[in-house]
């Protein structure tokens, strides 16, 4: 058990190192989600805008800049956790694949990953639900900290895929930036008229986007859309896993390995020996 808690813990420190040293997502956390919050808040009018939320059945008519508030913070989120977790992926994908071939056991690479994800996102969250807050007090701060942790934490575990499977950097930053946009614009009453399609709950944020507008603006409970978004969390995690699990096997053929030792067909001689089964040179023939 103490072997387990030490690899356990040298991984996580190594996943917690790379974070603290990708400077522009901490900046992104520090600048871009207040900023993002404050313009919503400032420049959207405060009108009425009446919808039905599809997981509880209730019409609510938020002022429409604290409803563009809710949005764009679940955009935030998503947005920093999914940069985050593709460029630890990108650009450690090599350093995890040599110590995954070197021994290392790859459950505890995954799971350090995992917690250094939660803490991120479990940050993240609280703090885009700190910043709402000082405009209007959520109806429940605690519920809309949640949606905030299930979408960081979904969109964490699509940036593992996309660093795991794209090939350049710029790519993986574009498609999740078009990813998060789409999926949350489609789904704000204010920018969509059809965000009560039913094509907008295979989303993935849609049960987070529920969740969260639940917990904003009324005392329903919320666990419907949370149960959602813990489904598409699930998935995108097991999608990871089995991804890093692919990139991090062991490329080495399998079987004996010639040239060390082995007589098998392939195995180099020095200069001046005889090849197996050839007669010895000291050996004279009679």
């Amino acid at each position: 058990m103490r072997r387990h808690w030490s690899l356990f813990a040298t991984a996580s420190r190594y996943a917690l190192t790379g974070h603290a040293r990708n400077r522009f997502a901490m900046l992104l956390v520090v600048v871009y989600i207040p900023t993002w919050i404050a313009l919503a808040y400032v420049t959207i009018p405060d009108r009425r805008a009446p919808f039905r939320l599809r997981a509880t059945g209730q019409i609510l008519s938020p002022a429409g800049n604290h409803l563009t508030q809710i949005t764009g913070a679940l955009n935030a989120v998503t947005l920093i956790a999914g940069f985050m977790m593709f460029a630890a992926t990108f650009t450690g994908g090599a350093f995890d694949r040599r110590l995954a071939m070197a021994g290392y056991p790859r459950v505890h690479l995954v799971l350090a990953k995992l917690s250094a994800l939660t803490l991120v996102c479990a940050a993240v969250a609280a703090y885009a639900t700190a910043v709402t807050a000082v405009a209007w007090p959520p109806r429940q701060p605690l519920m809309l900290t949640a949606a905030l942790f299930c979408a960081a934490m979904t969109y964490g575990a699509l940036g593992v895929v996309l660093g795991s499977v794209l090939r350049r950097e710029v790519e993986g930053m574009f498609a999740i930036l078009m990813i998060s946009i789409l999926d949350v614009a489609l789904q704000n009453p204010l920018s969509s008229s059809g965000s009560d399609s039913a094509v907008v709950r295979f989303l993935p944020s849609y049960g987070a986007v529920q969740a969260g507008m639940s917990a904003a603006f009324s005392t329903a409970p919320a666990t419907h859309g949370l149960a959602i978004q813990l489904l598409w969390l699930a998935a995108s995690a097991s999608a990871g896993f089995l991804v890093f699990r692919r990139r991090t096997r062991n490329a080495l053929p399998s079987g004996p390995v010639h040239g060390r030792g082995g007589t098998g067909p392939g195995t180099p001689t020095r200069p001046g020996a005889a090849e197996p089964g050839a007669p010895s040179p000291d050996v004279q023939p009679t």
